[in-house]
């Protein structure tokens, strides 16, 4: 296989959103690429991974004003959301994996889904999938950017990388919630 084809194995937008912010996929572990570039459930994947099952930490979540719109929503100014913050977290180890804030448009959630969000400490894919809500999901960026005050989630340093994807879920062609999620660079090295 040459260069030219290797570069060109993942889908265009994916790599356009990598080299945007100066990620080379080649340099990523095999399971970070596979985090990056998912449209899957992050937390069943992190559970086949590293053979532990994973819960839910919300660090906070309620409904919010927005100040900006947010354009891949089609959210204007002034629109109420609610803004949900958590970390998935080893059941046994205790060990956060991944930082998630989520953009929720609660007139375009299920009820159900709504009050289990506000109950439970089940992860949203978990939800949709006992709800058997439909869903399309879209990868709309990727990044790289300092730990900064999340450093001491993962017990790293502040100037710590960590990688990131943000990607928007549809259901009934309307987008009803963007995810980020967070993780550090140094996780999930092949040798994890």
């Amino acid at each position: 296989m040459t260069q030219k084809s290797k570069d060109n194995i993942m889908r265009r937008d994916l790599q356009k959103s990598l080299k945007r912010h100066f990620i080379d996929p080649r340099q990523l572990s095999t399971f970070q690429r596979i985090l990056l570039t998912t449209d899957g459930t992050v937390t069943e994947i992190l559970e086949a991974y590293l053979f532990e099952k994973i819960h839910v930490v919300k660090l906070s979540q309620g409904p919010v004003t927005l100040k900006d719109g947010i354009k891949n929503m089609n959210l204007r100014k002034g629109s109420k959301v609610i803004e949900r913050k958590i970390l998935l977290q080893g059941k046994v180890s205790r060990k956060n994996f991944i930082f998630a804030r989520s953009i929720l448009v609660p007139d375009r959630l299920d009820n159900r889904i709504q009050e289990q969000l506000e109950k439970s400490r089940k992860p949203i894919g978990q939800l949709w999938l006992e709800h058997k809500v439909e869903t399309f999901r879209e990868i709309i960026d990727s990044g790289k950017e300092p730990a900064d005050d999340l450093a001491e989630y993962f017990h790293i340093d502040e100037d710590d990388s960590l990688l990131s994807r943000t990607y928007r879920v549809f259901s009934n062609k309307k987008p009803i919630i963007i995810i980020t999620e967070k993780f550090p660079e140094k996780y999930f090295l092949d040798d994890f």
